[in-house]
């Protein structure tokens, strides 16, 4: 894997976190609670004063928000198989027993009367995996939203999975749980995690594909110079080249066929049979997928289940798109899907190391990539130098260009650049730690805008 795409990977907004739960019921009304005799919580009942699932949600989490001192990190929204329902995994930290990490499931579904019923399932993080089929199975038991009666099958839970056994990358920047005889490849790192089966099945959690957006004026001016011959062996001329908003079941395709062609990978055969879209807050855009893809590795059609995630562009036009995607032969579909969506439920993510890699990486990375662009320029100017006016507007460009790239990776890595007004300095520090510093000396420290970043030192 090239650095470039490391440095990227290390940005990827990671899914699959969990949550902590005891006491939501106080906020939430008369809820129902279970302690699962095989591990684990469940609270059930009518969410008070939410009419929407989103709000539910909503409510929920900010409730375990107030009562644990722990914003909770949520992962992909996605339908429970056979229901109407929207649910999500989730993690937390319980910061007032002992920073104690937790996870769980939050499930939300409209009844009759404008009405919203919310079931959260939570256990200790490393164990989560394994507790997480029974607790579906016993609350689809007693727990019917829309008035069903419970089936031997309920429609909510997920197939029999197989033995699990964590995994925790090299890195320590992820964990999953993984049947016995799967490998984790050697690709897997900075958050994200590649795997395969000795059936053929597969899962590639928190994949990145970032792209470049097609309608942006400036990707089209440097589309226009690779056009012209201009930044080959630059990681401009190995970028994805995407119009951003599309039906995000063909973007997801495109991408993938644009990515496995810059690898010098044969195309996939992909067909998808479904799509529907994720409620999701703010600008984010979400999708699961279903359908089947051929992978052209000689083991034929697979069962495909995917979320994919896209962001808005910045202003210069980088797009982070995210794919969560499982594939299982087909011969084996109907028995392997419970294995499958208990590896994703295992899925976690250790936020701080993949910022602390991502910080450590970035910064020498994107150095390098912006000397090999700065060294291309100036071969093009000596081979054009009748062009020398129009090279430096482009230049320009490309500065302001840089700026922007390291704002959205600021953004990306929850940090900030700010001026020290006594030492005449910038500096690039974690949000949380920025905002205590100009809040308690607002006369020294200052917030830095992206337009006023120093070269060299804040990009």
């Amino acid at each position: 894997m090239n650095t470039s795409k490391r440095v990227w990977q290390n940005f990827a907004v990671v899914l699959l976190f969990a949550v902590a739960s005891s006491t939501v019921a106080n906020a939430q009304g008369a809820l129902k609670t279970i302690d699962n005799p095989k591990g684990g919580r469940i609270i059930y009942g009518q969410v008070d004063g939410q009419s929407t699932e989103a709000g539910a949600m909503g409510a929920v989490l900010r409730s375990l928000h107030n009562q644990y001192g722990d914003k909770p990190q949520v992962g992909k929204l996605f339908q429970v198989r056979g229901t109407n329902s929207v649910a999500a995994f989730f993690t937390m930290v319980n910061r007032n027993q002992g920073n104690m990490h937790l996870a769980g499931m939050l499930i939300a579904c409209s009844t009759s009367g404008n009405r919203v019923e919310a079931a959260l399932m939570t256990d200790e993080a490393a164990r989560f995996g394994s507790t997480i089929n029974p607790m579906l199975s016993k609350l689809f038991s007693v727990w019917r939203p829309n008035g069903n009666a419970p089936s031997s099958q309920p429609a909510g839970a997920v197939d029999k999975a197989a033995a699990l056994k964590l995994y925790t990358l090299p890195d320590r920047s992820a964990s999953v749980s993984l049947p016995e005889g799967w490998n984790v490849l050697p690709a897997s790192g900075g958050g994200t995690v590649m795997a395969q089966g000795p059936d053929g099945s597969a899962v590639a959690l928190g994949y990145p594909y970032l792209a470049s957006d097609t309608n942006n004026p400036s990707v089209r001016q440097t589309m226009a110079t690779l056009q012209r011959g201009g930044l080959r062996n630059t990681s401009y001329a190995h970028a994805l080249y995407y119009p951003y908003g599309g039906d995000l079941g063909r973007t997801f395709e495109d991408l993938l066929q644009m990515a496995r062609k810059n690898q010098g990978e044969a195309p996939v055969a992909i067909k998808i049979s479904s799509e529907t879209a994720m409620p999701v807050s703010g600008a984010l855009r979400c999708a699961h997928l279903h359908g089947q893809i051929d992978a052209q590795d000689g083991k034929g059609m697979r069962e495909m289940n995917t979320v994919f995630c896209s962001s808005p562009p910045g202003p210069h036009g980088s797009y982070m798109n995210l794919a969560y995607h499982t594939a299982v032969p087909l011969r084996f579909a109907d028995q392997e899907r419970g294995t499958m969506e208990a590896i994703l439920a295992s899925f976690n993510v250790n936020q701080a190391i993949v910022q602390s890699q991502a910080n450590a990486i970035a910064a020498p990375a994107i150095a390098a990539i912006h000397q090999i662009g700065r060294q291309a320029a100036q071969q093009a100017a000596d081979a054009h130098a009748a062009e020398d006016a129009h090279n430096a507007a482009v230049e320009k460009r490309w500065d302001a260009q840089d700026k922007s790239n390291q704002a959205f990776s600021n953004y990306l890595l929850d940090q900030t650049v700010i001026q020290d007004n006594q030492l005449n300095a910038h500096g690039t520090v974690w949000n949380q730690t920025a905002d205590a510093m100009v809040k308690n000396d607002p006369q020294r420290y200052e917030y830095v805008n992206t337009p006023n970043f120093w070269k060299g030192i804040d990009y």
